[in-house]
């Protein structure tokens, strides 16, 4: 399994990417193997806010539908278009090709309470 080491992660296995005064958020690749197969992804519009640790959307596999949750507060600023024609990105590149919305924060601080890659780990191997 894949972690990059530049990411930040949820309890709920979303990773977080900074880009300046934005955040791109996805599944990890933990959760998509968990999943299975996924064969639907809905997310937000642009111009939505998110709120941490509510739902933004959810991911549909052959198994069930899980919620995705918001590791931070912020306000949509795009959305990946591409997984609604290809939901099987999210199995194949959960962190190049499947990131799922960018968000633009007004408290960069939201990004210190979540995981490092190793902290990450650790939760996974103790579930």
């Amino acid at each position: 399994m894949s972690l990059p080491k530049e990411l930040r992660y949820s309890e709920e296995h979303e990773w977080v990417k900074v880009e300046g005064e934005k955040v791109r958020i996805g599944i990890t690749d933990h959760a998509q193997s968990e999943l299975g197969d996924i064969v639907f992804v809905e997310l937000p519009e642009v111009g939505d806010t998110i709120e941490a640790d509510e739902p933004f959307g959810s991911v549909e596999s052959v198994k069930t539908v899980s919620e995705l949750y918001a590791p931070i507060n912020g306000k949509v600023v795009e959305v990946n278009e591409d997984l609604d024609d290809s939901p099987e990105f999210v199995n194949e590149s959960p962190y190049e090709k499947a990131w799922m919305i960018v968000v633009e924060t007004e408290d960069l601080s939201q990004i210190d309470e979540l995981m490092s890659a190793d902290q990450y780990q650790e939760m996974i191997e103790e579930e």
